[in-house]
């Protein structure tokens, strides 16, 4: 099957978008009541290939380049931390997205998060999102936090407000190369 690929064209601006959720109030979770066919299993091992299919499937047509622009050392160091955590949504025995936490002393960073696209439209990603958020409350986290830019999927934003996010920064740069040139 071919590969679906981003066939908007790139803007010449950057727009990164930075949020937070500092109280456990705020959360609005939304979880899926029926579960039947998928689960959410924590990647207990650093697989360096089985993250990189993951990072490439999720963000392939939102032109995510900055993980794939490390060698395979830096990418276990990074996976072997032990404040990383990486939790894979199946849907019946199929990989469909990932969500990874960064849990440091008193905050928790959600660096990456996404569905491939077949998994689109389902609830699945407001649902492993949630998954994600509660996961970094039940960690201690006191304040979570997250960016998102222009590139990311039209939803994303939306997803991250609905959820409880509040905006503490946006920042406009021109278009790295990297994403020109990927």
């Amino acid at each position: 099957m071919p590969k679906l690929t981003h066939t908007t064209a790139i803007p010449d601006t950057l727009i990164t978008t930075y949020l937070e959720m500092t109280r456990r109030a705020s959360f609005n979770p939304s979880f899926l009541e029926d579960t039947s066919g998928f689960e959410i299993t924590r990647m207990q091992i650093p697989d360096v290939p089985f993250y990189l299919f993951l990072y490439q499937e999720v963000g392939e047509q939102w032109h995510w380049r900055d993980r794939l622009q490390f060698s395979y050392e830096r990418l276990l160091k990074i996976l072997s931390k032990p404040t990383v955590t990486i939790d894979v949504l199946y849907v019946d025995g199929v990989p469909a997205g990932y969500i990874e936490l960064d849990h440091n002393e008193r905050e928790t960073e959600i660096a990456y998060f996404g569905l491939r696209s077949s998994f689109f439209g389902r609830g699945l990603g407001k649902h492993l999102l949630s998954y994600g958020i509660a996961q970094a409350w039940e960690q201690g986290a006191h304040r979570i936090w997250l960016h998102t830019c222009n590139l990311d999927g039209p939803q994303a934003l939306k997803n991250y407000l609905k959820r409880g996010f509040r905006v503490y920064d946006v920042q406009e740069e021109s278009m790295p190369d990297r994403y020109l040139n990927g």
